[in-house]
């Protein structure tokens, strides 16, 4: 007999690591109904993930921070990530024909991928041309003056 079959196994008790120091007091506080939207709007505006974490740091006049989020710029955002999107799929299209294009083909076959690459080429121009007006654009209504 094995001397690991007659000694009986030391296991850990598993699990995640106790804290140092546990939150294990709890309050309850109940609200009207314009009490709750008024709380909802300043934890929304504190940018906070937690409530729980809201409503302590506000017990013990921890700093109140607003973070407000600017409609145009947000705006902004989304057009320039649709255009990088668009820019990606033409450079796609562009290295995909361009491995064609050295894969054996003949002259015939070669001259019509060129032509894909060309029409890849123009649209890639033009969403660059799109990005830099859109950023123009921005830039003007929303530069410090």
């Amino acid at each position: 007999m094995k001397e690991n079959q007659s000694t009986p196994r030391k296991r850990g008790k598993g699990g995640r690591n106790p804290k140092n120091d546990p939150a294990n007091y709890r309050y309850s506080v109940n609200f009207t109904a314009v009490e709750h939207a008024r709380f909802l709007t300043m934890f929304e505006q504190s940018g906070l993930q937690s409530k729980a974490r809201f409503i302590a740091a506000r017990v013990f006049g921890d700093e109140f921070r607003v973070v407000k989020t600017d409609r145009a710029a947000l705006e902004y955002a989304t057009k320039l990530t649709s255009f990088f999107a668009q820019f990606r799929a033409v450079g796609v299209n562009y290295n995909q024909t361009v491995k064609e294009l050295h894969s054996n083909y003949s002259e015939k076959k070669a001259l019509a991928l060129l032509y894909k690459l060309e029409n890849a080429t123009k649209e890639l121009a033009e969403i660059g041309k799109k990005i830099v007006e859109l950023s123009e654009e921005f830039r003007e209504k929303w530069s410090p003056k």
